[in-house]
């Protein structure tokens, strides 16, 4: 994700606290932002656990499996 999306996320987060709060365009804009942020590390998180090994005692290597 970029950082400039994610900066807005803080600044967002840091208005949403004020007494002004946010407006429902930027409430909904927030939204919108945490969803593809968090979908991106998920999908980051994914790809690391695909590479993901785990070697048994015999030296036998098997990958992680899905649950």
């Amino acid at each position: 994700m970029e950082q400039s999306k994610i900066d807005r996320i803080n600044e967002l987060a840091r208005k949403s606290k004020t007494e002004a709060g946010l407006t429902e365009e930027e409430k909904a804009e927030q939204f919108r932002l945490r969803r593809e942020y968090i979908e991106e590390w998920r999908r980051a998180t994914e790809a690391t656990l695909d590479n993901v090994y785990i070697v048994d005692d015999k030296g036998n290597e098997r990958k992680l499996p899905k649950k």
